[in-house]
């Protein structure tokens, strides 16, 4: 174990986990926000509330508002995971950088740092930031497969905005679900303590891996009963691969409503299997119905990951990249069989432009049109994802992106081909509203 090493310990003949700490807290830091505060929506002026129709009018011409008049701001902490120093990648979570203004990131060694959020997504309560420094550390990820209840764990992260704090426990639980039914819930449970600030800090097994995300607590104070919960590192890695790619989860969907498998439902159905996920309709068009998925069909694995419950086959395949295909192994009629499937869209058909070799209209979050034809010149960003990577650029809906990296863009084709030749970051060269401006996008 990871206090072996410790001559001091060795000295006392007591155990110490102070060498792996040494080792895993300065992969773990804390972060802060600045966000919009919530307005009352309250028109004042010289200090006294103003008439309805008179704060109306002044709403309706902004340009006779004061100049110096300040918007309200709030600011907000918590804490993050440095999972790659060489790409300067933070992992933290969605509900911490949510809305934010500013992020910056604060190191063990008291480096201030701003952040970049890369994406987020609000279904797992992850999201991914990027910093700008050297001499980073980073932190391992655990075989999640080897994680069992009653391992030794430990929390560590920025309670109550207080600085860096260590806890212990153990796994208490895996697989917890149901905090948040429209979320994709797979959480470990733990007792060690943790509280508010400690959103989005690492939960580390003995040997200093990366274990989880810790993102909630059960309490009616706000302070630690007990009941912690953490991400898992392969929904982590999983979601990670995302939100690098695309700034934004894409669900993948089958196109088929499912129930737990229980034992007495696969015994009506003649099957003896204790676990898995059965079809209880399939989606006309679907990706379900065109791998040949049927009613009472019970999935038991998707890609070699077996699958125990309705929740486990919603996680995967909602993870799951769209237009991917896989392989389900299922039982119907009494018999195994194994269907190939391609992972479909949000409303469960198959994405056919990414099964095609044409040119993507996406980038990092933005949807776009070539003009070219229409006697303009360059794309236009026809929507935006809100939390992507293009939005936290300066991107806006509307613009008309003309250059990428000083060379000139008119198709699809030619945009993808810069944008592929970038090494880092692209610069963009964009029209909006008559005006030309430079944007980088990571």
């Amino acid at each position: 174990p990871a206090w072996a090493n410790s001559k001091a310990a060795q000295q006392a003949g007591l155990p110490t986990l102070a060498p792996m700490l040494e080792l895993t807290t300065p992969a773990v830091v804390n972060i802060r926000v600045t966000k919009m505060a919530p307005s009352n929506n309250q028109f004042s002026f010289g200090g006294e509330n103003v008439p309805d129709e008179i704060r109306r009018y002044f709403e309706s011409r902004p340009d006779l508002m004061p100049r110096n008049r300040q918007q309200p701001y709030a600011t907000g902490a918590g804490s993050g995971v440095i999972v790659d120093a060489g790409k300067g990648y933070v992992i933290t979570n969605h509900h911490v950088v949510e809305g934010a203004n500013n992020i910056t990131v604060q190191l063990s060694d008291q480096r201030v740092i701003e952040a970049t959020l890369i994406g987020s997504d609000a279904g797992t309560d992850i999201a991914l930031l990027k910093i700008e420094a050297q001499d980073l550390s980073e932190l391992n990820f655990a075989d999640i497969d080897t994680v069992q209840v009653g391992d030794y764990v430990v929390a560590i992260g920025n309670p109550f905005g207080i600085g860096q704090t260590v806890t212990s426990g153990i796994v208490s639980a895996l697989g917890r679900s149901g905090l948040n039914n429209e979320n994709y819930e797979d959480f470990i449970q733990t007792d060690a303590a943790i509280n508010m600030g400690n959103s989005g800090g690492a939960l580390v097994d003995l040997e200093g891996n990366l274990v989880g995300i810790n993102t909630a607590i059960i309490s009616g104070n706000g302070g630690s009963n007990g009941i912690g919960f953490a991400v898992p590192v392969d929904m982590i890695t999983a979601v990670m691969a995302h939100l690098e790619r695309d700034g934004q989860v894409k669900r993948g969907m089958l196109g088929v409503t499912i129930a737990t498998a229980s034992p007495e439902i696969t015994g009506a159905l003649g099957v003896d299997l204790q676990r898995g996920a059965i079809v209880t309709s399939v989606l006309p068009n679907s990706a379900a119905e065109q791998a040949g998925i049927e009613v009472s069909d019970i999935i038991i694995e998707i890609d070699g990951r077996e699958i125990g419950s309705s929740r486990e086959l919603r996680n995967t395949v909602g993870l799951a990249r769209q237009g991917e295909e896989v392989d389900l192994v299922l039982y119907r009629d009494g018999r195994k069989r194994t269907l190939r499937a391609t992972i479909g869209g949000s409303d469960g058909n198959v994405v056919n432009a990414i099964a095609t070799d044409g040119p993507s209209s996406e980038f990092r979050g933005a949807q776009l049109q070539s003009l070219a034809g229409n006697g303009e010149r360059g794309l236009v960003v026809e929507s935006l994802q809100p939390q992507s990577r293009a939005a936290a650029a300066g991107l806006r809906e509307g613009d008309i992106i003309v250059q990428v990296n000083r060379t000139d863009v008119t198709s699809l084709a030619e945009f993808n081909a810069a944008v592929e030749g970038s090494e880092r970051f692209s610069a963009l060269t964009i029209v909006r509203e008559g005006r030309q401006m430079l944007l980088f996008v990571p």
